[in-house]
């Protein structure tokens, strides 16, 4: 079982901030996912900040949510996100 989520934080650019169970900081791109069903609300950035942690996941205002697994998994660890910025392409 991967580790589940106990922090959340919206970012500006419809990413999440999310800090696991085991102390890893990782960040979780929403974008691909905002023109697909029930995921289009998170355009509103009212409801995208809504997000809170729930049962191991996250959670927004009108019910979506990502499986734990999925937010594991696909997610940049932070350290990594700083070196490909600080890296020119």
């Amino acid at each position: 079982m991967n580790p589940r989520v106990k922090y959340v934080k919206p970012n500006p650019d419809y990413t999440i901030t999310l800090v696991f169970t085991n102390g890893e900081v990782k960040r979780f791109d929403v974008k691909p996912y905002l023109d697909i069903g029930i995921f289009r609300e998170l355009k509103n950035t009212s409801i995208f900040n809504s997000v809170k942690p729930f049962l191991g996941s996250v959670q927004w205002e009108n019910g979506q949510d990502f499986c734990p697994d999925t937010l594991y998994m696909d997610s940049v660890p932070e350290t990594a996100l700083a070196e490909t910025v600080a890296s020119p392409a």
